[in-house]
């Protein structure tokens, strides 16, 4: 879903660009709440993760080939606002050094895949949470849903943002309809990379999950009164 130069206008990409801009300063404020001595080694080795990630391609139809987009497994991994930084970083040193996307497309690259698959799979994620049932177990899955549902998002957001800014005349409904078709089984494989790399952390080190740390929590409050009264 890298966004070459040319695709959109001028004045499109400078809304998004300027969007993009407010949105990472202000996690760059609020990523604060999120940075432990657990998270902030995180954050490093999610994007070196997802920026060697994001190189694999897979065939998902003739002639085309997806990629890791990360926003999902970043949010779940060192929380959202850490997840934006991170990606952000990604695609900045991916346009400069690897003229993956275009300069001027930059914004636009950061809202689509950073902004808005961070968003969107960490409020599916959060929304699991909250009507499955309380368990650690359910982590991965729960973060391999919000990740298969943020790729046609964002690729409906780009369909949006062409319809008000493309640089070409292509009708909407078949752009809407190739784009979320790809995206659809980007999305697949989106969603079973982040439910293998969460779950394999969560194997190990549930800990360095952020996702999880509330479960363990409550784990923690529920477990500590009945070993007082064992004590007792």
């Amino acid at each position: 879903m890298h966004v070459p130069d040319g695709f959109l206008d001028a004045p499109t990409s400078i809304a998004t660009g300027a969007f993009a801009a407010v949105c990472v300063g202000t996690a760059l404020v609020k990523s604060r709440k999120e940075l432990d001595d657990r998270t902030a080694p995180m954050i490093g080795l999610v994007a070196a993760f997802v920026f060697a990630a994001q190189m694999i391609t897979f065939p998902v139809g003739v002639g085309t080939s997806g990629h890791l987009m990360g926003g999902a497994l970043a949010a779940v991994l060192v929380g959202p606002w850490s997840a934006v930084l991170c990606l952000s970083v990604v695609f900045t040193v991916q346009c400069l050094l690897f003229a993956d996307g275009g300069i001027t497309a930059l914004g636009t690259n950061i809202t689509l895949m950073g902004l808005t698959t961070v968003a969107v799979g960490y409020l599916v994620f959060r929304l699991l949470q909250a009507v499955l049932p309380k368990r650690t177990s359910l982590v991965a899955l729960e973060a391999g849903i919000g990740a298969f549902v943020s790729v046609p998002v964002a690729a409906l957001l780009f369909v949006g943002l062409y319809a008000v800014g493309g640089a070409t005349d292509i009708p909407l409904g078949s752009l809407a309809t190739a784009m979320v078709g790809v995206h659809v089984l980007i999305g697949i494989g989106e969603g079973v990379i982040t439910f293998l790399a969460v779950g394999a952390i969560l194997a190990v080190r549930p800990d360095l999950v952020y996702g999880a740390r509330r479960l363990l929590a409550q784990r923690e409050l529920e477990i500590k009164p009945s070993s007082t009264g064992a004590a007792a």
